[in-house]
């Protein structure tokens, strides 16, 4: 088995950071006092059916239940007083008690909506919570270090909308070397992860028992077939994998095959290779393919690391829709050590997309070449 150096926490969750008692107390009464300013100029009370409207209904979107209580009542408090002391405008008690009922009702819908929108932040919290740890317990912490490579790297499942992703990886130390999977699910959301785990436990457990890659990449594929067959019984779309998975031992030459995914970057010295390598199918569409999934070699020097990524990474645009430059941002870093370099691009690339452009969940994995094979 591999062994892991400690982790450091994920990023937490948050819900909405409420405003803090002092002001939402100066902001309440600076907004009071503006309105009933300007419905005395006007002699109208259209502005103080502006604070009916905004003044609750901001609370409850953004403040505490507590506070949103205050705001409802000064808000009360306010028309009743102001609907009490105006008694010369010349209207009719009726109406004067409608608008005190309005009042009292918005009040009371805006406590209840921010009773609401808490809950759901809460749930919702508690839900992503749940998935972020169900997914670090499936997959290994990183760094993983074996007897061939060190493989370290940064993965980012979560975004604002959405709850876990897709992107795949694993190490598994095998009687025949050390191999290594990144993948990529299609789709996104719970059932892409579905897939995702399907996987996963495919390539564990196939892993030690199957002699060749060509054998293992079929037993992902057939996890993947399976996974499909259940997921078209409760009516989920199908799901396909691009994955590379990759073969290390104490040989200078690594076995490969590339099953539609992104292909390995070498970074040796201060050169920065793409192996040719051919591109089969993704796991669950081995039927479709003309051939059989082929294994591919490549030099692999001691002191050597390999860069492997998902899509998450080449597709990350800026707002002008111009695609992150991978290759070149990579051979301004190639002198990292293989332990920052992939937080280093990470880290680059969401600075590039900036606030108006698009990046998605990622996976950077670096395998270093032992320096004492």
């Amino acid at each position: 088995m591999p062994h892991q150096r400690p982790k450091t926490l994920a990023r937490p969750f948050e819900t909405i950071e409420p405003p803090r008692n002092a002001e939402v107390m100066i902001r309440v009464v600076s907004v009071t006092f503006l309105v009933l300013l300007l419905g005395a100029l006007s002699e109208s009370p259209v502005w103080l059916l502006g604070l009916l409207v905004f003044l609750p209904g901001t609370a409850s979107a953004l403040c505490t239940v507590r506070q949103t209580k205050f705001v409802s009542a000064w808000t009360t408090l306010v028309v009743t007083v102001t609907v009490l002391v105006r008694h010369g405008d010349g209207r009719s008690w009726l109406d004067r008690i409608l608008m005190m009922l309005l009042t009292l009702a918005l009040g009371a819908a805006s406590v209840y909506a921010c009773h609401r929108r808490i809950r759901r932040e809460h749930e919702m919290l508690r839900l992503r919570s749940t998935a972020a740890a169900m997914q670090r317990h499936i997959l290994r912490p990183l760094p993983l270090l074996t007897d061939d490579v060190l493989v370290d790297g940064v993965y980012e499942p979560v975004q604002e909308d959405r709850l876990v992703g897709g992107d795949i990886y694993d190490v598994v130390v095998s009687p025949w070397g050390t191999r290594v999977l990144i993948g990529d699910v299609q789709g996104k959301g719970l059932p892409a992860v579905g897939a995702a785990f399907a996987v996963i436990g495919a390539f564990r457990e196939a892993a030690h028992r199957e002699p060749t890659l060509t054998a293992l990449v079929d037993a992902l594929d057939a996890s993947v077939v399976r996974h499909n067959s259940y997921a078209a019984q409760t009516g989920d779309d199908e799901r396909f994998v691009t994955a590379l998975v990759i073969n290390v031992d104490a040989h200078d030459e690594v076995q490969v095959i590339n099953c539609g995914h992104i292909p390995p970057q070498l970074l040796h010295n201060t050169t920065v290779i793409t192996p040719a390598l051919g591109s089969g199918v993704p796991l669950g569409l081995a039927e479709l393919a003309a051939e059989p999934a082929t294994v591919d070699w490549f030099t692999f020097p001691a002191g050597a690391t390999l860069l492997l990524t998902t899509d998450g990474l080449t597709e990350t645009r800026d707002a002008d829709g111009t695609f992150y430059p991978v290759t070149e941002r990579l051979t301004e870093r190639v002198s990292l050590t293989p332990s920052d370099l992939p937080h280093a691009l990470f880290d680059d690339a969401r600075a590039f997309a900036g606030e108006g452009g698009q990046h998605d969940d990622v996976a950077i994995l670096s395998v270093r070449r032992s320096p004492f094979r």
